[in-house]
């Protein structure tokens, strides 16, 4: 197995205890029932993880999503909605922005327009909300990045981790990238290993089992993503579709643009296709300013060739799209590449299962099968 482990800024240790004890001390509290966590009656599920940053947490959500439906539920997600414009509660409507309810809101209301998708900072209060709309009932809520969010406590956690940044190597904020102590992962019922490269190999799955040192109760899966076809952001404008042989063609440019926590993998896929990418990364969740689209303008017009094309996430498609200062002139060639979970070592049935289990078990539905 690869050494993945992690870059500890071990200079800034000494603030991670700090920051140690302050979330140690906000946990126990609430181990303690001195902060009350507040239940409901309706199936609550929780996608979350120890780390800041990336570890697939919308993937997973929508896999849920798409999963719930397809089993006939009514389904609501909620998340704060990091960085958009609005305060409280926001029920989002197939005109919602990402200025309005945050990218990743936007992107799965987009994707699932039947899906309810509300942001509250609030959790409590929003889902509150969201089991008072009626005509359809909704069966069932997912909380997006809600594991600190201990104020509720969802039926069923899912603690995502990324194969190359286990929580059980990393270290506390600011010397590493862990919210809270590693041993929060007790909360968990399912723990998922995510990001897996293609090449792992079978006593990798062990290896990785063993350094996680989960308790018996804990089901433990693996994933990881697989890239879809790129598709127009803007397909009453595109030119021609974007195929893959098409990307393979000799002369092909891309202009990679993403604001995400890890661009490589993306950069890795692409250039698959192409060794002639520009990556032009910025920060996650970034706010595109004008001045950034004219970069992007002129770092596109700078490529000559007649095939050429600009490739973006699903995440920054989101704030794209309704961009005003998105130049007219690229809207044509601006195509968004999806992204999708696959779960290995056949494990996929057993997890829709366990998932389909527990909101049978918790339903208000009486009709669910």
């Amino acid at each position: 197995m690869t050494d993945h482990r992690p870059d500890i800024k071990h200079w800034l240790l000494p603030f991670s205890w700090i920051y140690g004890w302050g979330t140690g001390l906000r946990n126990k509290l609430f181990d303690w029932g001195w902060l009350r966590s507040e239940s409901f009656r309706i199936p609550v599920i929780c996608i979350g993880n120890l780390a800041a940053g990336g570890t697939g947490k919308t993937p997973h959500t929508e896999y849920l999503i798409r999963l719930l439906q397809q089993a006939g539920l009514q389904v609501a997600t909620l998340s704060r909605g990091y960085k958009r414009k609005t305060k409280g509660y926001v029920l989002a409507t197939p005109q919602s922005t990402a200025r309005e309810i945050g990218d990743e809101p936007c992107q799965m209301k987009r994707k699932f327009p039947n899906a309810r998708v509300a942001v509250d900072a609030d959790r409590r209060e929003g889902i509150e909300k969201l089991m008072q709309l009626d005509t359809p009932r909704t069966d069932v809520i997912l909380l997006d990045d809600a594991f600190q969010h201990r104020y509720v406590s969802a039926g069923l956690n899912i603690l995502l981790t990324d194969y190359n940044r286990l929580f059980c190597e990393d270290r506390l904020l600011p010397a590493g990238l862990l919210r809270e102590p590693a041993s929060g992962k007790h909360r968990a019922q399912i723990v998922i290993v995510t990001k897996c490269p293609n090449d792992i190999k079978p006593i990798d799955f062990n290896i990785t089992a063993k350094r996680l040192q989960l308790y018996p109760y804990q089901q433990l899966y693996f994933t990881q993503v697989r890239y879809g076809s790129p598709a127009p952001l803007f397909p009453e404008q595109a030119t021609r579709p974007i195929l893959p042989d098409l990307l393979t063609e000799e002369g092909t440019q891309i202009l990679l643009v993403t604001g995400i926590a890890s661009p490589f993998p993306m950069l890795e896929e692409v250039q698959r296709y192409t060794r002639q990418v520009t990556l032009q990364a910025f920060a996650d969740h970034h706010d595109f300013s004008a001045g950034d689209l004219r970069l992007i303008m002129q770092k596109f017009t700078q490529m000559k060739t007649k095939n050429r094309f600009i490739l973006t996430t699903e995440k920054d498609a989101a704030r794209l799209k309704d961009h005003p200062a998105l130049p007219p002139e690229l809207k044509p060639f601006l195509y968004v590449l999806p992204i999708e979970i696959d779960f290995l070592l056949n494990q996929k049935e057993i997890f829709n299962q366990n998932i389909l289990k527990y909101v049978r078990t918790h339903s208000r539905n009486s009709n669910f099968p």
